[in-house]
């Protein structure tokens, strides 16, 4: 039987292909799109069973290649450029495609895993899986609502088979090179640091209380052992966030990528303020584009996941950036 991941070769996807690796599962199929081919690269160290491009895949699901065959769809392709304006292709490829998949697996019987987003929320301030606290800011966002009211309605009729989505938040760590621009603040503020000796935050980066913004920030390696918690526990289904439970400023995310460095270097850690007085710091204006379309605060309610019974703690920004930092020196 196969293990299925889409977006295998993506952040997220690789890392639960890594994590299903190292508890010894290697009959995987990676499904993606490699037209940007430097993905390829978060696949590397891993094994896997096959290869097919994401049109492929969905062709040969639809003609029954796989009937039978299969044990879990881990479903994270998808396009997750917030910024993108074009509305067709992200519903395309983000809804229509997981609504394929979806009724796939009820039809199959086959665990469904797949990638939801903290962006269903919107400018919300309550972060609770409800539908009344959901309204997201962009197409995205919306892409990724609307296909939670599909699970919904699958939900409400009892399927025989589990579907669990994870409303992600922040999520940041190793394998996410490729991303460039809509890669996490963490490892903009390492590349910054590394060309420049400094950092560049937005302003208001000093945290909610004050005005400015702060975010959940999760771990991926905490994303993938949630993940794999419910690929073991099957009779689990429902949608969940899937965050660090703790709202934190990117200050937090900057002294705490600066203070990898350093420690890298031999150098001892420094304080916000010292880091500001020393000049590491340093504050821009916040840019238009992403007026009225940015989520100022996010911080997921977790009381969901805790009663399914994931009770592991969720790395901190200071715990998670350091292990992120120490890998990037390492592979980067």
């Amino acid at each position: 039987m196969y293990t299925i991941v889409t977006g295998a070769a993506g952040f997220i996807g690789a890392n639960i292909v890594k994590a299903l690796n190292e508890r010894g599962v290697s009959n995987i199929i990676a499904v993606d799109n490699l037209t940007k081919a430097d993905k390829f690269k978060n696949l590397i160290d891993c094994d896997i069973a096959d290869y097919l491009d994401k049109h492929d895949f969905i062709e040969r699901i639809q003609a029954g290649h796989f009937d039978g065959e299969v044990e879990a769809i881990f479903h994270e392709g998808a396009c997750s450029d917030t910024m993108e304006t074009d509305g067709r292709y992200m519903m395309e490829n983000n809804f229509r495609y997981s609504s394929i998949l979806l009724d796939w697996c009820l039809d199959q019987d086959v665990q469904f895993l797949y990638a939801s987003s903290a962006a269903t929320y919107g400018a919300a301030s309550v972060f609770r899986e409800e539908r009344q606290y959901e309204g997201p800011l962009n197409v995205y966002g919306y892409s990724k609502f609307l296909f939670d009211q599909i699970v919904r309605q699958r939900l409400a009729k009892g399927p025989s088979s589990q579907i669990v989505g994870f409303r992600y938040f922040n999520v940041y760590g190793p394998r996410e090179t490729h991303k460039g621009r809509m890669a996490s603040v963490a490892f903009h503020h390492y590349n910054q640091f590394q060309a420049e000796g400094k950092v560049k935050l937005f302003e208001g980066s000093h945290g909610y209380e004050n005005g400015g913004q702060m975010r959940d920030f999760v771990f991926v390696g905490d994303v993938a052992k949630v993940n794999l918690f419910f690929l073991d526990h099957p009779e689990k289904s429902g949608i969940f966030n899937l965050g660090s439970g703790r709202a934190q400023s990117f200050n937090d995310v900057a002294v705490a990528a600066v203070n990898g460095c350093r420690r890298a270097r031999g150098e001892a850690a420094l304080t916000l303020a010292e880091l500001r007085a020393q000049g590491l710091l340093e504050y821009i204006a916040f840019p238009e584009a992403l007026k009225g379309k940015y989520q100022a605060f996010t911080q997921a309610d977790l009381s969901r996941l805790r009663a399914a019974g994931y009770a592991a703690p969720m790395a901190t920004v200071e715990e998670g950036v350091a292990q992120y930092v120490e890998w990037l020196h390492q592979h980067v």
